[in-house]
């Protein structure tokens, strides 16, 4: 024994529980009403107080909710998390089935990702690819302000006025 008195469970303002989990204070009021989240703590004027075992529990929520479990399945496996141990086969199998739906959505995003980054390279491949809304028609008009630079000598040449007839003013290629 080290003479130390033990730690005191780490307690988290409704805040602070919300900015860790990622959750906004009212989906945490919610989760409560609904009872995902169960048995959160209170202090003596009864304001919420959330420990390190809630914000566990708020990190499977947010994985669950992030991976598209729909509430009611989330309600069905909190609800056998609080039956207790003889509850685990059915929590694996609740678990389990979402993550094969979980696996089927992922190849379907990745089917629709590279089909996305076809697409890309296809217009990459286009003249002018690369070029952003603007970049072209300011392309454009720079090679254009460069050919009349280009012709300036030639036409200054020909006159004192600098104005040339048109068939001084066409450039060969």
């Amino acid at each position: 024994m080290t003479g130390h008195a033990p730690a005191e469970a780490a307690r988290y303002a409704p805040a602070e529980a919300a900015r860790r989990s990622g959750f906004s204070l009212d989906t945490l009021r919610y989760y409560e009403k609904i009872g995902l989240l169960a048995d959160v703590g209170r202090t003596a004027g009864g304001r919420r107080v959330f420990t390190d075992d809630d914000l566990s529990w708020l990190v499977l929520l947010r994985c669950l909710r992030d991976t598209g479990m729909p509430i009611a399945q989330m309600c069905r496996y909190a609800s056998l998390a609080r039956e207790g141990e003889h509850t685990t086969d059915e929590r694996r199998e609740l678990l389990q089935q979402h993550a094969t739906q979980v696996q089927e959505q992922m190849r379907l995003l990745q089917r629709q990702y590279d089909h996305l980054r076809e697409k890309i390279r296809f217009y990459e491949g286009l003249p002018g690819a690369g070029l952003r809304d603007g970049e072209a028609a300011r392309d454009d008009a720079a090679a254009r302000d460069d050919e009349a630079r280009d012709d300036q000598p030639a036409a200054a040449s020909r006159g004192s006025s600098g104005v040339s007839g048109s068939s001084a003013s066409a450039r060969t290629t």
